[in-house]
């Protein structure tokens, strides 16, 4: 069985590195993936999706990159729940970051790619 992301697209916003009260290190950015076709109307739409970096990932992405940058992210899609305060199930699907590459970035001279530092 095989579960693999690949995306290219542009941060929609700076990340930000959160700890964990483990100690874990991790940033959820959400990806602009614009569409390979265009719509009815002749406007190519774009996909925001939502990906999780952990510990040097999250860091060093966290670092060298800021919204408008091109990110390639390979990875997998994972599924989890919540329950809200109102005792509401919500559903989440977002990529679980592996690798991920900076394509272009204010900081050319610094690391381009990252793989994953173990959780």
């Amino acid at each position: 069985m095989l579960n693999q992301v690949v995306l290219v697209g542009r941060l929609t916003e700076n990340p930000t590195v959160v700890e964990t009260e483990s100690g874990k290190k991790y940033t959820t950015v959400n990806l602009a993936v614009q569409r390979a076709f265009k719509n009815t109307e002749g406007i190519y739409e774009t996909d925001f999706i939502r990906c999780v970096l952990w510990n040097g990932v999250a860091a060093n992405t966290s670092e060298f990159c800021h919204a408008g940058d091109i990110l390639g992210i390979k990875g997998r899609l994972q599924n989890r729940s919540y329950e809200t305060e109102d005792k509401e199930i919500k559903y989440i699907t977002e990529v679980i970051a592996e690798r991920v590459t900076f394509l272009s970035s204010g900081n050319k001279d610094k690391v381009k790619e990252q793989t994953k530092s173990k959780n």
